[in-house]
């Protein structure tokens, strides 16, 4: 963490190839949201005669507007989903080698070959994703009805449990994907390769990249904590600051929650670095001559 604090370039790398693509994607995706509203205003969705003293009745009208907006932005995310990963593929596997480099300079420049390994994350981050997704879709569907009484206590019980489940074995999976990268660049290999060897890291390596993704999960879940505690707080005041204060606030909330996780991505990256020095350098090295 000191080594990155001490090098703010990494991190503005980091941030600028993050939001070389979230910017134009951000608003791609509002232009089109407005295209939606178009078709189909919120009043005649419903979302104007919202229920706000009663979060059970919300929650049906919401749910209700959701089934009249879906099959719109599902003939949206027809053809921007696809765009969009191509986009995120391509930026992400050139910001990430860039990245690398700073950390460790001997390290190729090499972005074409990591398109591969930055779209297996992606397909895996969106099957989890998807998994979970679905699981909480079953919950409300058999705890929640317009039927009868919602049992929201065992719909709040399997929810909780369920993001928890994915969670943890998102940290506890994830870490393969995300070493190929680094594996396949310091040890010349193809993304195949590198892959395959990530799988085969040995015990002491392995459970060092576990303990990495835990711990910066854990980290992620604080950041989302800390960013809604500063953006919440001053809400008691928010009729004395008035509500352009407050959009300032929340903007900073915001901001403070993306340099931050950018931060900590380049802290996982650079602990990478130094546990293949630790168990694979050497190694490596002399496979490599």
């Amino acid at each position: 963490m000191g080594w990155v604090f001490q090098r703010p370039l990494v991190t503005l790398i980091e941030i600028a190839w993050r939001w070389l693509f979230g910017v134009p994607f951000l608003l791609i995706c509002w232009h089109r949201a407005q295209h939606v509203l178009a078709v189909l205003p919120p009043e005649r969705a419903g979302l104007s005669n919202i229920d706000t003293q009663n979060p059970w009745i919300a929650a049906t009208q919401l749910g209700e507007a959701w089934s009249s907006y879906e099959p719109l932005i599902a003939n949206e995310l027809r053809w921007v989903a696809p765009i969009a990963a191509v986009a995120w593929v391509v930026v992400s596997s050139l910001g990430r080698n860039l990245v690398l480099r700073r950390i460790e300079p001997r390290i190729a420049f090499r972005p074409w070959a990591l398109v591969p390994l930055q779209a297996a994350w992606l397909a895996a981050f969106c099957g989890v994703l998807w998994c979970w997704f679905s699981s909480v879709s079953w919950a409300a569907n058999t705890h929640i009805s317009t039927q009868g009484e919602p049992d929201l206590i065992g719909y709040s019980i399997w929810v909780i449990f369920l993001s928890l489940a994915f969670f943890t074995v998102w940290a506890l999976v994830s870490w393969a994907i995300a070493a190929a990268p680094l594996v396949m660049l310091l040890e010349d290999c193809s993304p195949a390769s590198a892959l395959a060897r990530s799988l085969k890291l040995g015990k002491g390596f392995t459970s060092k990249l576990v303990e990495v993704g835990m711990v910066m999960g854990i980290v992620n879940l604080a950041l989302i904590v800390l960013a809604m505690v500063f953006s919440a707080a001053p809400l008691p005041f928010s009729d004395q600051l008035g509500p352009e204060a407050m959009h300032v606030v929340w903007a900073g909330a915001l901001l403070f929650y993306v340099v931050a996780n950018d931060y900590f991505q380049v802290v996982r990256l650079k602990s990478f670095v130094e546990f293949w020095k630790a168990f694979r350098g050497e190694r490596a090295g002399e496979s490599a001559s």
